[in-house]
C-alpha cells in the first residue's frame, strides 16, 4: 500500500467514533423523586398491625422513576448515601371477599360463556404500611430491605448513617428487643431482649422513636411503660454496595 494511503488509513481509525468499536457510551441517571403528599383512608380495621386506633388518614407520595410511579410510600425517606435513600412502602390491598357482589341492576350483569349472568364483583382496596425500601437514585432500582425481627405494628425506626435502630420482635411472638441493623448486613449489629410481649394487648405506640448520639456511638431505646435502654455501639464501615449505572430498574 502506498504510504500516502497507510496514512490516511491511520487518520481514518483514530478519528472513527468509540461506538466503532464496540464501547457503550454510559447510561444517563434515572430521574427519580417523591411526588406531593396525598391522604387517603386509612385505619386499624385495613391495616390491624401498622395503624393506631384514631388514625383515618394516611400520607402518601408515589414514588417515581422517569416520570412513572414504580410505588406507593409514607412517611419521611432518610439519605443514606449521596444516592441511596431508603423510604417505607405504603402497600394497596384488595380487601374484596368473592361474596362481595354489586346488586343486579339492568345492564349489571355479565354475560358468560356457560351458566347464569354473573353480577361483577364490588372491588374494595385497603391501605397499608408496609417494608423499608432502599432506592438508588443513578439506576431506579428499588429493593425491600429485610430488617431483622422488624414488626410493622411495633417498630417504629429511628435511621442514621447506615443503620435502622427499633423495637423488634421475634418470630415466636412473645419477646420484645432493642435491634439495630445495618443496610446490607444480614446479622444485627445490635439484638438485646428487653421485655416479654404480648401482641394482643401492649401499649400504643410500643416503644417511641429510639434516639441516637454520634460521638460516641450510641443509642437509646424508649419502650412505653418501662425504663429507657442504652447501648454504646463500635462504628464500622459502611456495608452498602451501590449497584452499577448499567442495571436495570424495578418495572413499575
Amino acid at each position: 500500500m502506498h504510504p500516502r494511503w497507510r496514512f490516511v488509513l491511520l487518520i481514518a481509525l483514530l478519528s472513527a467514533p468509540a461506538s466503532t468499536y464496540g464501547a457503550v457510551p454510559p447510561k444517563k441517571p434515572r430521574a427519580v423523586l417523591l411526588g406531593s403528599p396525598r391522604s387517603v383512608p386509612y385505619s386499624k380495621t385495613g391495616d390491624p398491625a401498622g395503624a393506631s386506633p384514631d388514625e383515618t388518614t394516611l400520607k402518601t407520595r408515589a414514588l417515581l422513576v422517569d416520570g412513572r410511579v414504580s410505588e406507593w410510600t409514607t412517611g419521611e425517606a432518610h439519605d443514606v448515601t449521596d444516592r441511596s435513600f431508603v423510604v417505607r412502602r405504603a402497600l394497596r390491598i384488595n380487601d374484596s371477599l368473592p361474596s362481595d357482589k354489586l346488586s343486579e341492576k339492568p345492564g349489571d350483569a355479565k354475560v358468560v360463556a356457560i351458566g347464569p349472568p354473573v353480577a361483577p364483583l364490588k372491588e374494595h382496596w385497603v391501605w397499608q404500611r408496609g417494608p423499608w425500601l432502599l432506592v438508588d437514585k443513578m439506576t431506579g432500582r428499588v429493593t425491600a430491605l429485610k430488617l431483622p425481627d422488624y414488626d410493622p405494628g411495633a417498630s417504629q425506626v429511628a435511621w442514621f448513617r447506615d443503620y435502622a435502630a427499633y423495637c423488634g420482635v421475634t418470630a415466636t411472638g412473645k419477646n420484645l428487643f432493642a435491634v439495630v441493623a445495618q443496610v446490607g448486613v444480614r446479622k444485627p449489629v445490635l439484638a438485646k431482649k428487653l421485655s416479654a410481649y404480648d401482641p394482643a394487648q401492649h401499649p400504643w405506640p410500643v416503644c417511641a422513636l429510639p434516639e441516637w448520639r454520634r460521638e460516641p456511638l450510641h443509642v437509646t431505646f424508649l419502650p412505653a411503660g418501662r425504663d429507657a435502654a442504652a447501648f454504646d455501639l463500635v462504628s464500622g464501615s459502611a456495608a452498602l454496595v451501590e449497584a452499577g449505572d448499567g442495571e436495570e430498574p424495578a418495572k413499575p
